[in-house]
């Protein structure tokens, strides 16, 4: 018992210390320590009723949230999982420690599962299918399973080559602990410069990382859970994945999701001029500036081609 305790602590630092399951007949069952820290993270979020509100600290939480969904949506998705676009290697690691804020695991992992889900979407190896696992374990059961602790090294033999990214990936808990550790620093020193802001360290860890990044969670995880359940159904795909535009607004457009798993290597998953796609137009913008080229569009003939019929649309 006390090797399993020390087993489980050390993974919670370093996600290479990951025993081999295969063959256990464990593999789909619940990592009961991983589940504690994930647990924590929302309780933090109960620490509001003790630490208040300000100014500051709710717009320190809107601004991490947009910041990270777009890193997310924008690099660990559309770069990182698809590579609908190039970019230089700083650029690739500053984005990566950027999304690695999200506790999201490290950008091997997070690419690695999302290949592996589009090799086999709503099919019986789909780790998340809701279809399948049911809504509950699409939604945020199928991260916490022990089948899917390890990243997938095999589905991401091009990312593994950067070894500061296997270095992200294998402790991906120390960009997360780094930002709390910073906003409680701001804070601190907010209410000792700037008393009349009426904020605090704890009041910045609650909003700025706790609630910031609970929130963020489960809008991304609505796109396995919701995503392939409610909305419209434009393309004939072999899955049963849909668009929505209530979910493209809240995840910066990874709501198109039957145009993503009709074309995934569009830097671009809002394939018309209305349908409205934050995270493209934010790259539009780094595209710009020089920072990332190359954006990857779907072609003229792929997007037109296997419709459904206009009726054939709701679930």
């Amino acid at each position: 018992m006390p090797s399993r305790i020390a087993t489980a602590l050390r993974r919670w630092v370093d996600s290479g210390a990951a025993e081999t399951l295969a063959g256990t007949g464990d593999e789909r069952r619940i990592d009961w320590p991983r589940v504690v820290p994930f647990v924590l993270l929302h309780a933090g979020c109960l620490g509001a009723l003790w630490v208040g509100a300000s100014t500051i600290a709710v717009g320190v939480a809107a601004a991490l949230f947009l910041l990270r969904m777009f890193a997310v949506t924008a690099f660990y998705h559309r770069y990182f999982s698809h590579r609908a676009f190039r970019t230089s290697r700083a650029a690739q690691f500053a984005f990566a420690l950027l999304a690695a804020s999200a506790v999201q695991r490290g950008p091997l992992w997070w690419a690695s599962h999302h290949r592996h889900h589009h090799l086999h979407s709503d099919r019986p190896d789909d780790s998340h299918s809701p279809h399948v696992h049911g809504f509950l374990w699409s939604h945020l059961g199928w991260f916490l399973a022990r089948e899917n602790f390890a990243a997938r090294l095999d589905l991401v033999p091009d990312l593994a080559r950067y070894p500061e990214l296997r270095w992200l990936d294998r402790f991906d808990v120390a960009v997360p602990a780094l930002l709390a550790a910073a906003l409680y620093g701001l804070g601190a020193w907010l209410e000792q410069a700037a008393p009349e802001l009426g904020t605090s360290g704890a009041q910045l860890v609650v909003w700025g990382f706790c609630i910031s990044t609970v929130a963020l969670h489960h809008a991304t995880f609505t796109i396995n859970s919701f995503a392939h359940r409610f909305g419209a159904r434009r393309y004939a795909t072999r899955d049963d994945s849909r668009n929505n535009l209530w979910l493209a607004l809240l995840t910066f457009g990874e709501g198109w999701h039957n145009n993503h798993h009709h074309f995934p290597g569009a830097a671009r998953q809002g394939f018309y001029w209305w349908e409205v796609d934050l995270s493209y137009y934010g790259l539009r913008l780094l595209a710009a500036l020089g920072l990332i080229w190359d954006l990857r569009c779907v072609p003229f003939a792929v997007r037109e081609s296997r419709r459904n019929p206009p009726k054939e649309v709701r679930a």
